[in-house]
């Protein structure tokens, strides 16, 4: 009896032992695998120094941010601009694009593509003047980069949304084309999954975002609490084939956002897993 005891004794002690050695560990992002990326909009922390920024998304294993001049301020030198790469590479993060940028003169669009070529990157989100858009082709044209509009919904006349993006740049070099901010197209009164699916072509980067309505009303609130369809989102983003990155875009209590913004992540992670085929 007591040897059968021992002996029931140590297989129960090899099955612990053998489901403690199969415990998996920190499992890789949900995005990892898909042709899309997640990363995060600079303006998210436009209340927080670099550092504060970088610890954030090392925290939330995200590894792309679209960089802000308040973060890299245009004038930067290239020492400086090479030790604010030598920062994100410490954290294992990537500034995949600049912006947005607003433009209003032929000189600030100079600017603009001189300080991308300078930081690094292939694609400015930016917002010029209807008027100058033929001198930004031009500039598109010259330096092969691209040039992702962002979309601004009903809070300003240009730009509001995927429709009048596309309508103004249709005819202009292809690598002229929208930020979907799907938040601001939503507030438009349009349809952000629809619109991904009829631009995707001309879709460079999105800014993830969800709102409280579709109207001028709807304000900024964490993923998952507001209108927009994401798993038809992340469906509509697969199915086109999309190759940018989803940045969130953040605007809610930005005197401390990181709860929602953990919360925001969480959400549309999870919507990427289990969207999953």
């Amino acid at each position: 009896m007591k040897s059968t005891l021992l002996t029931l004794l140590f297989a129960f002690s090899l099955m612990v032992c053998k489901a403690q050695e199969n415990r998996p560990g920190p499992q890789l992002p949900p995005e990892t695998g898909e042709t899309f990326k997640v990363g995060i909009a600079g303006y998210t922390f436009v209340k927080f120094d670099l550092d504060k920024t970088l610890e954030t998304l090392k925290a939330l294993d995200v590894h792309y941010l679209c960089i802000k001049d308040f973060h890299l301020p245009m004038a930067s030198t290239d020492a400086e601009i090479a030790a604010f790469h030598e920062k994100l590479k410490a954290h294992d993060i990537t500034g995949y694009a600049v912006g947005p940028i607003y433009m209003k003169s032929e000189e600030e669009i100079d600017r603009a593509f001189d300080y991308a070529k300078r930081v690094g990157v292939k694609l400015i989100v930016g917002v010029p003047n209807v008027e100058l858009l033929p001198y930004v082709d031009k500039k598109v044209k010259e330096y092969d980069f691209k040039f992702a509009i962002h979309l601004h919904g009903p809070d300003i006349k240009i730009y509001q949304d995927a429709d009048d993006v596309w309508n103004h740049t249709k005819d202009l070099d292809p690598r002229m084309g929208m930020c979907l901010d799907i938040g601001h197209d939503t507030r438009n009164g349009k349809d952000p999954v629809a619109d991904m699916e009829k631009y995707h072509t001309r879709v460079f980067d999105m800014h993830i975002k969800d709102v409280t309505g579709p109207t001028r009303l709807g304000y900024s609130l964490e993923v998952g609490r507001g209108v927009i369809d994401f798993p038809a989102m992340v469906k509509m983003i697969r199915k086109v084939g999309y190759t940018g990155v989803c940045s969130l875009e953040h605007e809610r209590n930005m005197d401390n956002p990181f709860m929602g913004i953990a919360e925001s992540l969480g959400y549309f992670r999870g919507v990427i897993e289990t969207t999953k085929e």
